[in-house]
């Protein structure tokens, strides 16, 4: 078999965001295993409206190609508010057969650990047939980041971002054959 497609979403489009610091490092240590083809896909550039505010007919078809492309994911996810962000959600929405049966990992952060996100994505990647996986690396705003805001993960880490990526290469792959 080929290898997998795994796209690393990053998750936020605010200015001075974190997730471009920790989808460099999921990357990073991904590529070093050289099991899977990873690449980051960041959701600014798709330039997404707020869904039905505008006709996005472009936007949505090149986010949508892109998600065609891949077989699994891994959510660099930022908790905002006890939840997800606006902009990923509304890049979820932007989409539905190209998530499904497909198998994604969730990389959180925030003051604890982003777990709130992480739970409020894995309800919407349920609906969206996206078989996501229990390994959940869960960052600290606290001590995975110094005070400059630069990204200064633990080592500890490596364990679970590592069983993660197991996860997801063997989901996706049992779920490419239902594509």
């Amino acid at each position: 078999m080929s290898k997998l497609n795994i796209g690393i979403i990053l998750g936020s489009t605010r200015e001075g965001r974190l997730s471009p610091q920790v989808g460099e490092w999921v990357k990073k240590i991904a590529d070093e295993r050289n099991d899977a083809n990873y690449e980051i896909v960041d959701i600014a550039e798709y330039k997404l409206p707020l869904l039905g505010e505008a006709d996005a007919t472009e936007q949505a078809t090149k986010w949508n190609e892109k998600l065609n492309t891949l077989d699994g994911f891994v959510f660099i996810v930022q908790e905002y508010n006890h939840s997800i962000s606006a902009s990923l959600k509304n890049a979820l929405d932007y989409a539905r057969e190209a998530w499904n049966n497909k198998s994604a990992g969730i990389v959180s952060y925030g003051s604890v650990g982003g777990a709130r996100a992480a739970e409020h994505l894995r309800g919407i990647l349920g609906e969206l047939s996206v078989a996501d996986v229990r390994v959940h690396p869960a960052l600290s705003l606290f001590t995975d980041f110094d005070s400059n805001g630069k990204f200064t993960p633990a080592d500890l880490h490596l364990t679970n971002l590592n069983g993660m990526l197991d996860q997801v290469l063997a989901w996706g792959g049992a779920l490419k054959t239902l594509r």
